[in-house]
């Protein structure tokens, strides 16, 4: 698969996923990981898959709850927050990794020109009563994705399926929606 974004020619991206379900039959001609969910599943097979290749390009496909969206809708993550991280007890911001030199806000995705351009907030736990303005777009891996991106310095894209709104029928519409994701993710790479 080869991909042009803003000018610049890919030739050799990885796709990464949590699940099978979410690539379905839809990417069989692709390179591709999956990393099984959370953050540090993600993290693990990103970086084994990485000891050995040297992609141009890490792209991350898959599904996520969102606020605000309709379902089956297609979002570009540029900003990352790890909105399980709370450590205010001694002292740190809501989101901040205490002493690390890290941003609350990771700042490290491409942007797809006709797509909405979000901050993901990524965290180990199937959100289903979002209530903050912090992030609009939950998932389970893109921040540990986007992060080991950046620190070895590969370009890094994330498109998500809307899959749920991130409420209490968000497991439901999840179970439901997921079966339909790897077409549509197909349908807008192809397009890129």
């Amino acid at each position: 698969m080869k991909l042009t974004i803003n000018g610049i020619e890919y030739s050799n991206p990885i796709l990464v996923f949590a699940l099978k379900s979410e690539a379905g039959n839809e990417f069989d001609d692709c390179e591709k990981i999956f990393t099984g969910i959370g953050k540090v599943n993600a993290t693990f097979r990103l970086l084994k898959y990485l000891q050995n290749n040297k992609p141009d390009l890490i792209i991350n496909l898959g599904t996520a709850g969102g606020f605000g969206f309709e379902k089956g809708e297609i979002v570009c993550c540029t900003q990352f927050i790890q909105r399980d991280m709370d450590v205010r007890e001694l002292g740190f911001e809501m989101y901040k990794t205490p002493l690390s030199d890290d941003p609350i806000v990771l700042d490290y995705g491409l942007i797809i020109n006709g797509l909405h351009k979000e901050i993901c907030g990524t965290g180990d736990h199937f959100e289903n009563a979002h209530s903050t303005d912090a992030y609009r777009v939950v998932d389970m891996e893109a921040y540990a994705l986007a992060l080991t991106a950046q620190r070895e310095e590969i370009p890094f894209l994330c498109l998500k399926y809307i899959s749920d709104g991130a409420d209490d029928s968000a497991a439901n519409d999840w179970t439901e929606e997921v079966k339909k994701a790897a077409k549509k993710l197909r349908e807008v790479l192809a397009a890129i």
